[in-house]
């Protein structure tokens, strides 16, 4: 039975339009450009013939796209310029990611290569971020000490949410130069990690479960600032610790309904900062599981905890990139130039938050058909958040 390839797009901006002149409708000089996607060694066997790579002008914010052939080369005619490619593809069912950033172009143009790498499907996957913060409606001015994310057990099993790490990545901002290399291996998580209470099975969540996390205040914003949301909940875990993070505008005292067993603990801080600095317009955030060892235990062994390249303050926990369950990227909408953070293996892709204080919010996609057939909500997971997530206009903790 011929298998199915179905293209799972990086989209960016509109495509602009080349002449075969040798220069596009704007005077830039083109190039010819040519990818060759690779497989790894277990699954070289399966075919790239109809893959779609996407290259993205890192200046411009134009995309272009152009299918592989039966070798598994795609061929592109582009102004010479700086970009980004990537490429995403089910086959069977099975999910591969691939992206390269740096890509310089001078005609005549050359060759490289993009190496499609596996992707795990998530048991926890993120199923909603809120980072952006809203207007303090009818008062002035706005406020973002609200942040949220909500994870989902997207497997037929229950999980345990017990030893669960979360934390972000540097840089804080997608629109900051990255100073990491690509191919590090690991996850460069900057300021906290954090962990989740328990000893090993005291934090169930049944298949289709969901679990909040307060970022910052677990308190009823929307008390005071209709546009945001209570947090002040049952079911709702926290950040708090009042000896690392003592910014009280960020980190107020848990409101009376959070259980005490919901606090998360401060595995290390490794920055300086008095309120755990979420970006506000573009993070990452990955949630990962030690393996082999307790979190504790990986970081205390040398070079487990690195330097910032060029810093002389913050420094970084270089989480294996195999131990990362899910991540999300996020870029900023009312920017052109954007870099990524985290590789193909965790995501391909990235989801625009159009702009800040709007009481928007980053939402993954739900699997009709999947959750049709399971009886409890799958969200879509193919390790791309240009294709798994959207934003939304409110929040879905908003009454």
């Amino acid at each position: 039975m011929k298998q199915v390839v179905t293209l799972i797009l990086a989209a960016l901006c509109a495509v602009s339009c080349l002449s075969l002149t040798g220069t596009d409708n704007y005077g830039a000089t083109l190039g010819e450009l040519e990818v060759a996607l690779s497989l790894e060694e277990a699954y070289a066997a399966l075919p790239l013939e109809g893959v779609e790579v996407t290259a993205g002008d890192v200046n411009s914010g134009a995309s272009y796209q152009a299918v592989c052939d039966a070798s598994g080369t795609a061929r592109f005619t582009l102004p010479d310029g700086l970009y980004r490619l990537s490429a995403s593809a089910q086959i069977g069912e099975d999910f591969f990611n691939a992206a390269r950033s740096g890509i310089v172009l001078n005609a005549p143009g050359g060759r490289t290569e993009l190496h499609l790498r596996h992707s795990r499907f998530g048991e926890i996957v993120i199923k909603e971020l809120y980072c952006g913060g809203c207007r303090k409606t009818p008062k002035e001015g706005t406020h973002q000490s609200d942040k949220y994310f909500i994870l989902h057990n997207n497997v037929s099993e229950t999980v345990y949410l017990d030893s669960l790490c979360f934390g972000t990545l540097s840089p804080y901002n997608s629109t900051a130069t990255n100073v990491w290399p690509e191919g590090l291996g690991y996850v460069p998580v900057i300021q906290c990690v954090w962990q989740f209470p328990g000893s090993g099975k005291d934090f169930p969540l049944a298949p289709g479960e969901d679990a909040i996390v307060a970022v910052n205040g677990a308190v009823d914003h929307a008390q005071e600032y209709p546009l945001s949301v209570n947090l002040n909940r049952e079911d709702c875990f926290v950040c708090y610790n009042a000896t690392y993070f003592t910014n009280k505008g960020y980190h107020p005292a848990p409101g009376d309904k959070i259980r005490t067993d919901h606090i998360l603990s401060v595995v290390i801080k490794t920055g300086q900062a008095n309120a755990y600095p979420l970006s506000v317009s573009s993070p990452t955030l990955v949630i990962f599981r030690a393996e082999g060892m307790s979190i504790q235990e990986f970081i205390a062994r040398e070079g487990s905890v690195i330097q910032v390249p060029g810093s002389t303050v913050d420094q970084v926990v270089c989480v294996p990139e195999e131990w990362v369950l899910d991540g999300m990227e996020v870029f900023d909408g009312r920017s052109s130039v954007n870099n990524k953070r985290l590789g193909p293996m965790i995501d391909a892709g990235f989801v625009y938050q159009s702009d800040t204080y709007t009481g928007h919010s980053l939402m993954r996609r739900r699997n009709e058909a999947k959750s049709a057939a399971a009886g409890y909500e799958v969200l879509q997971d193919t390790n791309n958040s240009t294709k798994d997530f959207y934003e939304t206009e409110q929040q879905s903790l908003h009454d």
